[in-house]
């Protein structure tokens, strides 16, 4: 009897830990994002682009100095193993939501459209987040969701902060944003054609390449954040890009991929945000054309006339913090 009963407690567990299983499994990856958002206390709403909803999320930090930013997450996930297109491309891994968290200027998150939720929502179609992710009716509908929303913030600056594709969303979205003061990426896809080329994925075709836009409005500060041992967006493939534009900084962090550990150097990151939002010049300086500098994240620092440098100048870029 014992022994029959020990039996029947064994299954009940068994069947309480596959049950558990299932409904985790089933959990959608829009579920998991609202859950994550609820449990760091940001809030939630939903913003009109043009035929398109966007769910956007937003810190609790004061508006100071009336300073906004706007983050652009990456693709997510448009297709499963590279074969059949997801049902929700939503993305599971929510690194801009660490980075955001870390944040504390005013700080939004916004969605792409047929995102988080609203994939089986007409007018949502699979090419969408597929070949057309990067599309001007992608770039259009996120342009007047955003102007929707900053009316009721009315910032004196905007900083786009795209993360892999959101980084080339940042690039395409710069035209069409009021009061924009600078753009961060982040492992940016900052060329799609060759990103493409390189996995060996089909052109992605209906979408607009930053690579083949003129430059930006030089009076914009743009810092380019690459992992060295990225595989899915190599510095190679992000270098170019960067060299074409008048202002533009681009920084490798050696032991970085395009995941890890981004989290680590934010905090300085934003420090540097801060230094050109008190200081608009310091994007014309010469200092700041495009550079190829390796960074050492265990270089001692030291604070110089309002910037930031290494002590013996040699391997940050100018206006980052080191990381001690």
């Amino acid at each position: 009897m014992a022994l029959e009963y020990a039996m029947k407690n064994v299954v009940h567990l068994i069947n309480i830990f596959c049950l558990t299983l299932m409904i985790v499994s089933c959990t959608t990856p829009d579920v998991r994002l609202e859950r994550e958002a609820k449990r760091l206390g940001f809030n939630r709403t939903i913003v009109q682009g043009t035929k398109f909803k966007h769910v956007v999320y937003t810190n609790n930090a004061q508006n100071k100095g009336n300073e906004l930013h706007v983050y652009l997450d990456g693709d997510g996930t448009p297709w499963i193993n590279n074969r059949r297109v997801s049902d929700d491309p939503t993305p599971r891994n929510l690194l801009l939501f660490r980075l955001m968290l870390l944040d504390t200027a005013p700080a939004v998150y916004l969605g792409r459209p047929c995102y988080n939720g609203f994939s089986a929502i007409p007018p949502c179609e699979p090419r969408l987040w597929t070949d057309e992710r990067y599309s001007t009716t992608i770039v259009t509908t996120m342009a007047v969701a955003l102007e929707k929303f900053l009316k009721s913030l009315r910032p004196k600056r905007v900083v786009l902060i795209g993360y892999s594709g959101g980084g080339a969303l940042a690039m395409l979205l710069a035209e069409q944003v009021q009061n924009l003061q600078g753009i961060v990426t982040i492992a940016g896809n900052l060329d799609i054609e060759a990103w493409s080329s390189l996995h060996n994925y089909s052109p992605l075709v209906g979408s607009n390449n930053p690579a083949r836009l003129p430059p930006l409005n030089p009076a914009l500060f743009q810092l380019h954040l690459a992992g060295g041992k990225d595989k899915n967006v190599p510095v190679t493939l992000i270098r170019p890009t960067v060299l074409h534009q008048h202002s533009a900084q681009l920084v490798v962090i050696p032991e970085f991929d395009h995941t890890c550990c981004w989290e680590k150097i934010w905090p300085s990151v934003l420090k540097n945000i801060e230094l050109q939002a008190n200081n608009p010049d310091l994007s014309a300086k010469k200092t700041l054309r495009p550079e190829y500098r390796h960074y050492d994240v265990n270089q001692n620092c030291q604070h110089s006339g309002g910037l930031y440098s290494p002590m013996d100048n040699s391997t940050c870029f100018v206006g980052l913090t080191c990381f001690l």
